[in-house]
């Protein structure tokens, strides 16, 4: 795809129906370690967007703005002065160009929310498509841990985006 190809996204509340189908998104190699649970166990253990009030205050849904067809969803999670942002795209999409779009998008409504805070991301550090894609964006690394995850010990890199 080119950019005068790249659909407009638009960001929209994430529904139950919204949940379900991401539980359901499977992806390749070496990224198959993203998946979320099934949405019966989301549901059972009131995990994240399972829980309607958490899925109403952090989650969103990523829609092709002229057709509705749901391509991802962001999660803005805020802490004291920072509002950490988290995203996926539809495994169908990754890899087409909408990575940057939908990071700046995120951008956007994590500073109408919250103007005074600090947006951050953690990413896997293995996981060069998405570093190349939050620095496209603005994003630059600015610490380094690791911690327990759902698939594993983890190391992260804590990136922050900085006002272009």
């Amino acid at each position: 795809m080119n950019n005068e190809e790249l659909p407009i996204l638009t960001l929209t509340p994430m529904t139950e129906q919204d949940g379900q189908a991401i539980c359901d998104w499977r992806y390749p190699p070496p990224y198959e370690l993203f998946k979320w649970p099934t949405w019966a166990w989301m549901v059972e253990n009131d995990r994240e967007f399972a829980d309607p009030d958490l899925r109403r205050e952090q989650f969103l849904s990523t829609r092709i703005r002229n057709t509705g067809e749901l391509v991802g969803y962001v999660q803005l999670f805020p802490m004291d002065r920072t509002l950490r942002i988290g995203m996926g795209l539809h495994p169908e999409y990754c890899d087409r160009g909408l990575g940057t779009i939908l990071t700046k998008l995120v951008v956007e409504e994590a500073q109408r929310r919250r103007p005074e805070a600090e947006v951050d991301l953690e990413v896997e550090q293995w996981n060069t498509r998405a570093i190349r894609v939050y620095e496209k964006s603005g994003f630059a690394k600015t610490d380094s841990y690791t911690r327990k995850a759902t698939h594993g010990t983890v190391s992260l890199f804590v990136m922050v985006w900085r006002e272009e």
